[in-house]
C-alpha cells in the first residue's frame, strides 16, 4: 500500500525536477559558450530601403499557448501595455512546423506534422520578395549549432542541468527558413540562418537587418516548459533589447507571437503583441480587434516595403489604412476553423497528397508589385488542373519533398484513389482553406 506521506512528497520531487530558468548568457549582447556555435562575425552593414511605416521587421515566435493562458502572465501583460495587444490573432493550423513554414511562404502545403521536409527551390517565400527590393534580412536561431546548419535537431551541454545529459535545444522544424530550398541551396541565402552569439555580434555592430525571425531554444520558448519559463526569458533577453537603439529604434516593428494554441479543441487563437518604436504612443497600450494570421506578418512587410507577393496566402486586396486601404472585417462565426490538422489536401500530406502548384497568377499583393515566380516553376500547374489527392500512406509511400535528400515535387507513381472519393475530401476540406484565403491577409495597423 502506498502511504499518504509518500503520495504527499509527489508534487515535492516534480517541482525539483522542473527546469528553472537561467539565462543562457549573460546579455542579449552577450555570447556564451552555452549556444556551441561560434560568432562568425557580422553581417554587413546594408543599405536601408525605408518603408511605409517601418524600417525593421522584427519577428519573435513562443510555442503552444492558449491566449487566456498567456494573458495570465504579467510579463505578456506588462509588454502589452508598450503596444498594441492583437486580440483576434490566430495560427493557421496544428502542429508546429507548417505555421512556421507558412509565416516564410505563404503557405503550410497541407503539411499536417513536424517531419522532415525539403520544400522545392521552386516555390518561393519572403527572401524572394525582400531581395528583390535589396532588403536585408536574417534568422536567429538560439543553440543552432552553426550558421545554416540544416539538420533536424541538435542536442548540446544541458546548461540549465549539468548532471543531466545533452539536451536538444535546438530543433529544425522551428527554423522556418532552412524549410525550403531556395533558400538552403543558395550558400549566401544559408549563411544568413545564424545562431545567437552571431545575433549578439550583428547588435553589438549596429548590423541587424531589417527583416529578422528569431526562435529560442525549445525551454525558453516554452515548448518544454510553460509560460512562466518563457516570460523569464523575455525579461532577460527582449526587454533589455527594447532599450537598445542598435536592436529598436523609432522605425522597428516587433511582433511577439506564438505559433499555435495548446488547446486543439477551441480555435486557434493566439496572444500576439506589436512592439517597438515604430507604435506610436497615442497606440500604446491598446488593442486591435482585426483577425490577423501568420499571413498577415506576410502581407504587412509587402505592403510596407511594397514588395510583389507570393500568390498565395499572403494575398488579399483589403490591406490596411496606412497603406491606402482596409483591412476586411472578419468576426464572430465568420473568423475560420484554423484549429484543424492534417486536413488540407497539399503536396507536403501524404494523406491526401496533391503536387505542388504555381501561385495564383491574379492575386493582387498588398505591396502592389508583381506576383514572384521561380524560373522553373511549371505554371500550367494550377489549383484549377490538380488531379484529385492520392493517399500515399495507403500506398506505402511518402511525399517526395520529405526526408533527406532534397528533392523535387513529382507524383509518385501508383494507383489514384476514386474520383468520388477523392473529390468529396477535397471539397470538405477546400471550404475552410478557401476562407483563409479570403480572409487570412490583414496587414497590421500601426498609424
Amino acid at each position: 500500500m502506498i502511504s499518504y506521506a509518500f503520495l504527499a512528497l509527489i508534487p515535492a520531487v516534480l517541482a525539483a525536477q522542473a527546469p528553472q530558468f537561467t539565462p543562457p548568457a549573460f546579455s542579449p549582447t552577450s555570447t556564451s559558450t552555452n549556444y556551441v556555435g561560434q560568432t562568425n562575425g557580422t553581417l554587413p552593414k546594408s543599405t536601408v530601403v525605408p518603408g511605409k511605416v517601418f524600417d525593421r521587421f522584427t519577428q519573435i515566435w513562443i510555442e503552444n499557448t492558449d491566449f487566456d493562458v498567456a494573458s495570465t502572465s504579467k510579463t505578456f501583460v506588462e509588454l502589452a501595455k508598450q503596444g498594441i495587444l492583437l486580440t483576434s490573432s490566430y495560427a493557421v493550423t496544428h502542429p508546429s512546423e507548417p505555421n512556421y513554414a507558412a509565416s516564410m511562404g505563404g503557405d503550410f502545403f497541407g503539411m499536417g506534422d513536424d517531419d522532415l521536409y525539403n520544400i522545392p527551390s521552386n516555390i518561393s517565400t519572403i527572401v524572394d520578395l525582400l531581395q528583390a527590393k535589396n532588403v536585408s534580412w536574417a534568422a536567429y536561431q538560439e543553440n543552432l549549432p552553426f550558421d545554416g546548419y540544416q539538420g533536424f535537431n541538435f542536442k548540446s551541454p544541458n546548461y540549465l542541468n549539468t548532471s543531466a545529459p545533452d539536451y536538444a535545444y535546438y530543433v529544425r522544424k522551428h527554423n522556418p527558413p532552412v524549410l525550403y530550398d531556395s533558400i538552403t541551396s543558395v550558400p549566401e541565402r544559408l549563411a544568413r540562418i545564424r545562431n545567437f552569439n552571431d545575433f549578439a555580434a550583428d547588435v553589438n555592430a549596429s548590423a541587424i537587418p531589417q527583416w529578422v525571425f528569431v526562435t529560442p531554444n525549445m525551454m525558453n520558448d516554452a515548448h518544454d516548459t510553460d509560460i512562466d519559463f518563457a516570460s523569464d526569458w523575455l525579461e532577460s533577453w527582449l526587454v533589455p533589447l527594447l532599450s537598445d537603439p542598435n536592436f529598436n529604434d523609432n522605425r522597428t516593428l516587433i511582433l511577439l507571437t506564438f505559433d499555435e494554441n495548446e488547446t486543439y479543441e477551441i480555435n486557434n487563437r493566439i496572444y500576439s503583441i506589436l512592439l517597438g518604436g515604430a507604435i506610436p504612443e497615442k497606440l500604446r497600450g491598446t488593442v486591435d480587434p482585426t483577425y490577423y494570421t501568420h499571413y498577415s506578418s506576410l502581407s504587412s512587410v509587402e505592403a510596407n516595403w511594397g514588395l510583389g507577393s507570393l500568390g498565395r496566402q499572403d494575398t488579399n486586396k483589403f490591406v490596411a489604412d496606412a497603406v491606402g486601404y482596409k483591412n476586411l472585417n472578419i468576426t464572430g462565426n465568420d473568423i475560420p476553423l484554423t484549429n484543424l490538422t492534417g486536413d488540407i489536401p497539399g503536396p507536403l500530406n501524404p494523406e491526401f497528397f496533391v503536387p505542388f502548384s504555381a501561385p495564383n497568377m491574379n492575386a493582387t499583393s498588398a505591396g502592389g508589385g508583381p506576383v514572384f515566380v521561380a524560373p522553373t516553376l511549371n505554371l500550367s500547374v494550377t489549383a484549377q488542373t490538380l488531379p484529385p489527392p492520392v493517399n500515399l500512406t495507403a500506398l506505402n509511400q511518402t511525399v517526395p519533398a520529405s526526408g533527406y535528400p532534397n528533392t523535387t515535387s513529382t507524383i509518385p507513381p501508383g494507383p489514384s484513389p476514386s474520383t468520388t472519393t477523392g473529390g468529396v475530401a477535397r471539397d470538405v476540406v477546400g471550404s475552410v482553406f478557401i476562407a483563409v484565403v479570403a480572409a487570412g491577409a490583414a496587414v497590421f495597423m500601426t498609424t
